[in-house]
């Protein structure tokens, strides 16, 4: 495959909102041992990239300062090392940045097949909730067949696949939206209940039923110390984002006497070994069910590559349902 010397590519032009998104022409990047380059036909827009653009989230050294966490497209490229990949295999990725762009190197083992049958915008929308959802509510929160989970923000990209994974792997599913459609939406995907947060008391419904034995929380600060009301004894709090801060303020000897437990990730800073552990758990486990069609990615939306700011602005309104992808091949 020949390769351009240029590409179009989305730069953060200097903190702040997302008018500061811009396209620019920038040197096509070259693979590195280990890694492979795409040519991206779609890629995926998550709440990491806005925290990203307003200053709040620096990339990871050596990862590239372009937004964008996830893409598809085919391999245009393979480092020195590379045994799996071919150019012209169709791939979906997790990438520690670059995205927004034309083409983008990531690390080889980062790297899946696009499901059989699926989409190219569609396979842009999975890497970045499902390696997030699978590694923090069954690695970390360690949720079992017949637990109940709990999920807020069930109508965003998170909420919709970690509904759909719970109900999946035989748990049953609880979740909060702030609208009747959001929630009839999270009804759709298989929650036994969703609860409008703007009027119903999360955590008083959540005991109701016995209490949450994991609740995945992106929310943070005055929804921890109602989390920990909602969990059951035992009962397991993944923290994953904070949107409302990252303080709170909790009574300890209610945990200690439940015996409860608060953890929490990031999935960007983690090294390449753990990533490419949650990509073969993923390929064994999940991928099977997205070619069979049983799960799959919630579409919002789809904005060309030039209207990032646009899609962003979507993004931070709040009004979505699912995943909101850019269009750049």
């Amino acid at each position: 495959m020949t390769l351009p010397a240029t590409m179009t590519a989305i730069e953060i032009t200097s903190p702040g909102g997302p008018e500061v998104l811009q396209p620019v022409s920038v040197p096509v990047p070259m693979p590195k041992a280990g890694e492979i380059l795409i040519k991206v036909a779609y890629a995926g827009v998550n709440r990491p990239d806005a925290l990203q653009r307003a200053g709040l989230y620096n990339p990871p050294a050596g990862a590239s300062p372009l937004p964008g966490l996830e893409a598809s497209g085919t391999v245009a490229a393979v480092g020195a090392g590379v045994s799996r990949w071919n150019v012209g295999d169709a791939v979906t990725a997790l990438l520690p940045g670059g995205g927004y762009a034309e083409y983008v190197t990531t690390h080889a083992d980062h790297a899946l097949p696009v499901p059989e049958g699926m989409p190219m915008d569609q396979a842009a929308a999975l890497c970045e909730t499902f390696f997030t959802v699978w590694s923090n509510v069954f690695r970390r929160g360690g949720l079992q067949a017949g637990e109940r989970f709990l999920v807020h923000g069930g109508s965003s990209g998170i909420g919709t696949t970690a509904i759909q994974l719970a109900n999946l792997r035989g748990a049953r599913v609880f979740t909060t939206a702030g609208s009747a459609d959001k929630c009839a939406a999270c009804l759709a995907l298989g929650a036994e209940a969703a609860w409008n947060y703007r009027e119903t008391d999360f955590a008083a419904a959540m005991r109701a039923e016995g209490g949450a034995n994991v609740i995945l929380d992106m929310v943070g600060g005055d929804y921890l110390p109602r989390n920990l009301k909602a969990l059951a004894d035992d009962g397991r709090l993944v923290q994953i984002a904070f949107l409302q801060g990252p303080k709170a303020e909790i009574n300890f000897a209610p945990l200690m006497m439940r015996r409860q437990t608060i953890t929490g990730s990031t999935l960007r800073p983690q090294s390449v070994a753990a990533k490419a552990a949650i990509a073969r758990d993923l390929e064994a486990e999940v991928w099977p069910h997205l070619a069979s069609g049983r799960i799959g990615p919630v579409m919002d939306s789809e904005f060309a590559l030039a209207d990032a700011a646009k899609a962003h602005e979507r993004m931070e309104g709040s009004s979505h349902i699912g995943k909101i992808v850019l269009k750049v091949g």
